[in-house]
């Protein structure tokens, strides 16, 4: 491989993660908005994240990832060009009609793109962790969670106008564009892979054996803890945001501006900046400190919606909810890269990224189950109380050796 700079590397992988998180976007944040107008109870918006199923199989998609080629070479790029291209076809075939009158195909075709983004994220997600060096990790996580707060502008605003103004297809055709772009950087900026130092051969160990060997260090499984309760809580209250501020008056287009452009725009901007606090004040102080502001941000949200806030009102909430939101993503993949070990990294990132994706799925199928029985601000109380809950772990956890040592 050709040595890039770091910073060109930081800015493809961006580019890859902002074109692989849009489309998922879009589909789980920014049609809810469109279900809602169209009659969906918060019930089927919620169980229609279950079209997410297959995000928890990446600790098994990427086992034939980590397969080496001759010499024992890894195959993470031809791995990423080849699923990257397929997902840009799924989102093709998924925009050829509009499916919002047909439930089961709208499912089915979601699914399939789910399992195309899953299994996408895995190489190139793993081509990061093995191309930057360590010190440039908890900045990469920076940088994704500033791509995945681009892709909820791209996704969840700008992609609602584009559907409003030229129909179903139009947004689809141009994630599908984007994502083909980011394939063809890939393939220009890395021409080919650094060899791993030679090693005996060994028996392929099997998925119970990776996964304790993932397991077998420090730390692990209080970060798996902490790993699917750090950010769903936030999470779901971002994916209900817009059914939410219908609900309190907004119109469908102030509601795509505010949670899908501006909101995205704070997350992306704190999502960017927190890494620099972060490597400032000591992974020790920064992890309770973002769980804390998820507890802020989840109750003031709570207040706005329970007291009838005004616009402005509702406004600052959200903005609130945004950064704190950017943050915490921020602090989450960069300690996803620090458990990733040297000659497993496609198998360690997708096992965490399923416990990730289980919680961030779960969470809002209750959230929207206590949003029909008990209404926004009773479900808005619970996130709270169990980020709150999240927030005495985070506390707990920042006093062990790798979260001590992390932004070192």
């Amino acid at each position: 491989m050709n040595a890039r700079p770091a910073w060109l590397l930081q800015a493809l992988f961006g580019w890859l993660h902002l074109t692989l998180t849009a489309p998922s976007v879009y589909l789980w944040l920014g049609l809810p908005l469109v279900m809602r107008q169209h009659g969906w109870s918060g019930t089927a918006i919620g169980l229609f994240q279950l079209a997410g199923l297959p995000a928890l199989l990446k600790f098994a998609l990427a086992a034939p990832v980590e397969a080496r080629g001759a010499g024992g070479a890894p195959r993470y790029r031809a791995w990423a060009l080849a699923l990257c291209l397929g997902y840009a076809a799924v989102l093709l075939a998924l925009g050829w009609q509009e499916l919002l009158a047909q439930r089961a195909w709208l499912f089915a075709l979601a699914c399939a793109a789910a399992l195309a983004a899953t299994w996408a994220d895995i190489p190139v997600s793993a081509l990061a962790i093995r191309l930057l060096p360590p010190d440039e990790r908890m900045r990469a996580g920076g940088v994704r969670a500033a791509a995945l707060s681009l892709g909820a502008i791209a996704g969840g605003g700008l992609m609602l106008l584009v559907q409003a103004r030229w129909g179903w297809r139009a947004p689809f055709a141009c994630l599908a564009a984007a994502l083909a772009s980011g394939t063809l950087l890939l393939a220009w900026a890395v021409r080919r892979e650094p060899a791993d130092a030679p090693q005996p051969q060994a028996p392929r160990p099997h998925l119970a054996a990776l996964v304790r060997g993932w397991g077998a260090q420090p730390g692990a499984w209080r970060w798996a803890v902490l790993l699917v309760s750090y950010f769903p809580f936030i999470g779901a209250a971002w994916f209900y945001l817009k059914p939410l501020l219908l609900d309190h008056g907004f119109a469908p287009a102030q509601a795509a501006w505010l949670a899908g452009i501006a909101g995205g725009v704070v997350a992306a901007l704190a999502g960017a900046a927190s890494p620099l606090l972060t490597r400032r004040i000591g992974m020790a102080r920064a992890l309770p400190l973002y769980a804390g502001l998820n507890v802020a941000a989840l109750a003031l949200l709570a207040a706005a919606v329970g007291l009838g806030a005004p616009a402005a009102g509702m406004a600052a909430a959200v903005m609130c909810v945004a950064a704190a939101m950017g943050a915490a993503s921020a602090c989450v993949f960069g300690l996803m890269m620090q458990f990733a070990r040297p000659r497993w990294q496609a198998f360690d990132y997708g096992w965490q990224a399923s416990l990730f994706a289980g919680s961030r799925m779960l969470v809002p199928l209750a959230a929207g189950v206590a949003l029909d029985a008990a209404g926004a601000a009773a479900m808005l109380a619970g996130l709270t109380a169990a980020a709150a809950l999240a927030w005495c772990w985070a506390w707990r956890c920042s006093r062990d050796d790798w979260a001590v040592n992390a932004a070192k």
